[in-house]
């Protein structure tokens, strides 16, 4: 296996990730959103639907 640290990126290397979200039937980046729906996106909660194999019954 390769040296895990010769991976290593410097911070100015990087590229910023844009997140998208479906607001009302359309994406938007939330880098548009203004401090309130930034900060209601900062709170949801995410979950992950079992599937089949995951359920007790």
């Amino acid at each position: 296996m390769s040296d895990p640290e010769q991976f290593e990126i410097k911070d100015e290397e990087r590229t910023k990730c844009e997140v998208w979200t479906r607001v009302m039937g359309y994406h938007r980046p939330i880098s548009s959103f203004n401090i309130g729906k930034k900060g209601e996106v900062a709170e949801r909660k995410y979950f992950k639907e079992p599937t089949k194999g995951d359920c007790d019954n």
